[in-house]
C-alpha cells in the first residue's frame, strides 16, 4: 500500500523540519522528489536570502547550518529515486511558474505538491502586531500556497492525476493566542484548499488540508521552554509529534489508496483540540 512509484513530488520549504520529513517519506514511499526552499545551503548569498524573508528564525537556523535541502535531495538520490534541490521564493510569482516549468520539463511530470512552506515566527498580541510582518505571513503562508497551486495545477489538470496537500496548523482551527496572522492565514489555506478539492474533483486532482498540533521540529525547540511545556500539557497525549507523525499522513493522502478523500481536514495533534483538564 501507499506506492507512489513513477510519481514525482514538489515540497515547499523542504530545507528542515515538516517539508524535510515529507520529503523524505514521499521518497520512500517510491516517488522521486524535489525540494524547494528559499535557503540553499550551497548559495553563496543564503544569508542575504535569510534576511529577504525578514524571518529571524531563518537567520538563526543559516548562522547554525540548520538548513538541509540540498542534503535532503543527496539522501533521497541514495535511495534510487530521482531529486533535485531547487531555490525558489513562493511569493515570486515569476521564480515560481520558471521553476514549476522547470521541474516539468526535467522529471516530465508533477504529480504532488505539499505546500510546507510558512512562516511561524510572528508572535504578538493584535494590537502590537507588526504590519510589515502581518503582510509577510499573508504572502507566504497564503499567497505563496496560492502561487504554487496555480502553477501546477495545468500540468494535473491535463494528466488527469494530481495531489495537492495543503499545510495548516490547530491554530487556524482554533486561534492562536498571540498569533492574529499566522491563525489568519492557516484558517485562509483550509478555504484555499477546499476550493481546489472542487475545482480538481473532476479532473483525478485530489486537495487536502493537514492541520499539525505541537511537533518536535527545529523552530518548536528554537521555543521559550515555559511556553512549550504549556502547549505539551495542553495536548492530550502530553508530548509533542514527531515530523514523521505529519509525513506519514501526508504519504496517504498522496496515495492511490486516498483516491476518494478530498477537501477533508486531517488533524494531526495528539488531541491539542479535545478537552483536556
Amino acid at each position: 500500500m501507499f506506492d507512489l512509484t513513477g510519481k514525482v513530488a514538489v515540497v515547499t520549504g523542504g530545507s528542515r523540519g515538516l517539508g524535510r520529513a515529507d520529503c523524505l517519506a514521499l521518497a520512500r514511499a517510491g516517488a522521486d522528489v524535489v525540494v524547494t526552499d528559499i535557503l540553499l545551503e550551497s548559495d553563496p548569498n543564503i544569508q542575504a536570502a535569510a534576511e529577504h524573508a525578514h524571518s529571524p528564525l531563518a537567520q538563526l537556523f543559516t548562522e547554525q547550518n540548520v538548513v538541509y535541502a540540498e542534503a535532503t535531495s543527496e539522501a533521497i538520490r541514495t535511495m534510487g529515486r530521482r531529486s533535485a534541490a531547487i531555490k525558489m521564493d513562493v511569493t515570486d510569482r515569476a521564480e515560481v511558474r520558471d521553476v514549476f516549468a522547470q521541474i516539468k520539463r526535467e522529471f516530465g511530470a508533477v504529480d504532488i505538491l505539499v505546500n510546507n512552506a510558512s512562516m511561524l515566527d510572528h508572535v504578538a498580541p493584535v494590537d502590537n502586531q507588526s504590519d510589515e510582518l502581518w503582510d509577510r505571513d499573508l504572502s507566504v503562508n497564503l499567497s505563496g500556497a496560492f502561487n504554487c497551486t496555480k502553477a501546477v495545477f495545468p500540468y494535473m489538470r491535463d494528466e488527469g492525476w494530481g495531489r495537492i496537500v495543503f499545510m495548516a496548523s490547530v491554530a487556524g482551527t482554533l486561534g492562536g493566542f498571540g498569533q492574529a496572522s499566522y491563525a489568519a492565514t492557516k484558517a485562509a489555506v483550509i478555504g484555499l484548499g477546499k476550493s481546489v478539492a472542487l475545482e480538481g474533483a473532476r479532473f483525478g486532482i485530489t486537495s487536502n488540508i493537514v492541520a499539525p498540533g505541537i511537533i518536535g521540529t527545529e523552530a518548536f525547540k528554537a521555543g521559550l521552554p515555559k511556553m512549550n511545556d504549556r502547549m505539551v500539557l495542553r495536548t492530550a497525549m502530553r508530548m509533542p509529534g514527531e515530523p514523521d507523525d505529519i509525513a506519514h499522513t501526508i504519504v496517504f493522502l498522496c496515495s492511490p489508496e486516498a483516491k476518494y478523500l478530498t477537501g477533508q481536514v486531517l488533524t494531526v495533534a495528539g488531541g491539542i483540540d479535545l478537552f483536556t483538564f
